[in-house]
């Protein structure tokens, strides 16, 4: 018994302990309390001020947001704890490199608003997979993708970002690891299922300056604690473990840390890599994924949605700053236990033998801000966490009930479609708790570096499909679906490869095989692009093209095409064929009619107990018994509209133009 508890409680003058005798003071514990309260409180203002009783106002707000908390959003669902801890730990290990994902994101993120949201407002859809039915038609493409979107929010977005949330926590709190986690799912989860989107975008707006201002003041103490800029650059090269030995090259720092352009057969990002091959995730990731493109579908207009676009391109150029150099200037401070080479002493800092540079941005945290400042740091890793849990909670769901459950039970009602969406929230957060011993396990410490490679062996066939179908009218669902299984079948034999044959620690031998060892994750991605991009070009090209009514108003060329009659009238969604789709899978969202008797509804609701009330609150549910006047029935889908004021349009075009020139000057001055 004894040995239990000594060994519980470090010893104060313990070299190895990652974190010695470094716990939340009752200051910063109030902090922290008080920042849950206040999100709570945003999130039930949303949930109450919002319609969330249709399926449009919980998975879209109902189309209203204007440019500010949809910038915001966008920001916060991207930046989740796993960046604060990946990319910090990707800068204590190997420099400036990972911030190239981010500078690259920051184009993206403007093509989405300015090239391919016009297409989808054009076409009025609410989902990718639905984009892709109305495009190709038939329901081959819509299912594997919704299917594909589903893994890649479990594999790599929630499992990391839970993982990376609750290492701080573990270490700050000294809380067990998934007493952490469960935690903070149980107040993600709970206004996510009751408030929908627009209860998301506003907590995400609120989380947004919480994340910045916390992030932009531990920069501040880095900086004055290494010297500045300066004694950076001076010191990160010396920043070595005490016991790393003396003979081996293991825990050096890269001598190119400091640029961005690497070596392009033996470094660990290549700069073709960089160019080319992680634009096209980057691509999937800021213009295709439903986490991403549902924010921008709930702006008011298209101008609103540049706007937001806009902002959280400005806000792109944060990352590098706030995470990626105190990164490293944690190594610089903490050199034995951040960049320790060892790997029984790594073992014993941070219970990985691989390296710990991921303890990185906790180690500043704890070590270099006061009391009360630590709290709201911990609120900011929080609401990282939060933010982008969030996002992908009702992004997932909204998949899963318009793309899968709607093709499962076509006849579904709106009440009965409000329940599953809430249901499936609760199921993704049990599968993402048992994924979290695998992520601990993999990738070599560098949580980031996790996220990317899987990204890139999963995306790259899907962002090539999108490309195509929006920008070249002849793309026809078999070309598109011959594409995605061939790109798609040789990612996921990559994806195997990686997890049977793991990389080896700094000082073992590297006996993997050479299409592991030696193509790197960046280069697979280009591969795959291009064997993608030629099987849909060739297929296409010999098939039949696609009808008309399968590229009017579908793809850049022909967006400003007039609506069709048929659009126009309010669909019935369970007689109308659409896009050659099969009856009753097409669904628009605010058209699903609810197929219970009002009369039932109003007998029920008199006999309904407290508790059940409370419960059709939650879920929005309150006015379902209750008469609709019939002209809230027939609101359109979304924004249908492409006009934009032209001072407005002028303004944001100059905007972009700024924004853009930036950026290409970080790309050259760190290149």
């Amino acid at each position: 018994m004894e040995n239990g508890t000594s060994s519980s409680e470090p010893h104060p003058s313990d070299p190895f302990e990652a974190f010695p005798q470094r716990s939340l003071e009752p200051g910063d514990i109030a902090v922290l309390v008080l920042y849950f309260l206040f999100v709570l409180a945003v999130g039930l203002w949303a949930t109450v001020k919002t319609k969330r009783d249709t399926v449009k106002g919980y998975f879209l707000a109902g189309g209203d947001m204007v440019w500010w908390p949809v910038g915001a959003s966008l920001f916060a669902s991207n930046v989740g704890s796993g960046h604060f801890v990946g990319l910090a730990g990707s800068g204590a290990a190997t420099g400036l490199s990972a911030s190239a994902y981010e500078l690259n994101g920051l184009f993206s993120v403007l093509m989405l608003a300015w090239i391919f949201l016009p297409i989808y407002i054009a076409g009025r859809v609410n989902t990718m997979p639905e984009y892709l039915r109305k495009r190709f038609g038939g329901n081959r493409i819509p299912i594997i993708l919704a299917v594909l979107y589903l893994f890649i929010y479990i594999f790599t977005k929630i499992s990391v970002d839970m993982y990376a949330g609750a290492i701080f926590i573990q270490q700050s709190l000294h809380l067990d690891l998934y007493l952490a986690v469960v935690g903070l799912l149980a107040i993600t989860a709970l206004y996510t299922v009751t408030g929908g989107l627009a209860a998301v975008i506003y907590t995400d707006a609120l989380q947004t300056v919480i994340m910045l201002t916390g992030a932009l003041i531990l920069m501040g103490y880095s900086f004055a604690a290494v010297g500045g800029m300066e004694g950076l650059k001076e010191k990160y090269f010396l920043a070595l473990a005490s016991n790393r030995t003396e003979n081996s090259s293991c825990g050096l720092p890269r001598e190119d840390a400091f640029h961005i352009f690497r070596d392009p057969v033996n470094s660990d990002l290549p700069w073709p890599g960089t160019l080319f091959g992680m634009s096209i995730p980057s691509l999937w990731y800021w213009c295709t994924d439903q986490v991403i493109v549902q924010r921008s579908l709930a702006a008011k207009n298209l101008s609103h949605a540049k706007g937001g676009s806009l902002m959280a391109a400005y806000l792109k150029v944060l990352p590098l700053f706030i995470m990626v150099f105190p990164g490293m200037i944690s190594r610089v401070l903490f050199p034995d236990q951040v960049a320790c080479a060892d790997p029984e002493i790594c073992q014993k800092v941070c219970n990985n033998p691989s390296g710990c540079s991921d303890i990185a941005y906790p180690k500043l945290v704890l070590e270099l801000l006061p009391t009360g400042l630590r709290g709201l740091m911990m609120a900011v890793m929080v609401a990282a966490l939060m933010s982008s849990l969030t996002s992908i909670f009702n992004s997932a769901s909204i998949i899963f009930t318009m793309d899968l459950w709607n093709h499962v039970r076509p006849q579904a009602s709106e009440k009965e479609l409000m329940i599953v969406g809430r249901v499936f929230v609760l199921v993704l957060v049990l599968v993402s708790i048992l994924w979290i011993p695998v992520v601990q396990a993999s990738q070599g410490g560098q949580l980031f570096i996790y996220i990317q490679s899987i990204s890139s062996y999963l995306q790259p066939p899907v962002a090539v499909v999108f490309i195509m179908g929006c920008f070249w009218k002849r793309t026809n669902e078999k070309g598109a679906f011959s594409g995605l299984i061939v790109g798609l079948l040789l990612g996921l034999i990559r994806l195997v490869l990686d997890f049977i044959y793991v990389e080896p620690r700094c000082d073992q031998p590297d006996e993997r095989p050479a299409v592991v060892k030696n193509v790197h994750y960046l280069y697979l991605s280009i591969i795959l692009s291009v064997v993608t991009l030629v099987t849909v070009s060739t297929v296409s090209w010999f098939t039949e093209p696609p009808s008309k009514d399968m590229v009017s108003r579908l793809t850049w060329f022909t967006r400003h095409d007039p609506m069709v009659q048929k659009e126009q009238m309010a669909p019935s969604p369970l007689t109308l064929p659409q896009n050659g789709t099969p009856k009753g899978t097409s669904i628009q969202l605010e058209t699903v009619h609810e197929n219970m008797s009002q009369t039932h509804n109003c007998e029920v609701a008199s006999k309904q107990s407290r508790a059940v009330r409370v419960i059709l609150w939650l879920c929005g549910m309150e006015s379902q018994g209750r008469e609709e006047p019939e002209d809230s029935k027939a609101q359109p889908v979304m924004m249908a509209s492409l006009q934009e004021n032209p001072v407005v349009k002028t303004l944001l075009d100059i905007n972009l133009i700024i924004c853009i020139s930036c950026a290409i000057f970080l790309w050259g001055y760190f290149a």
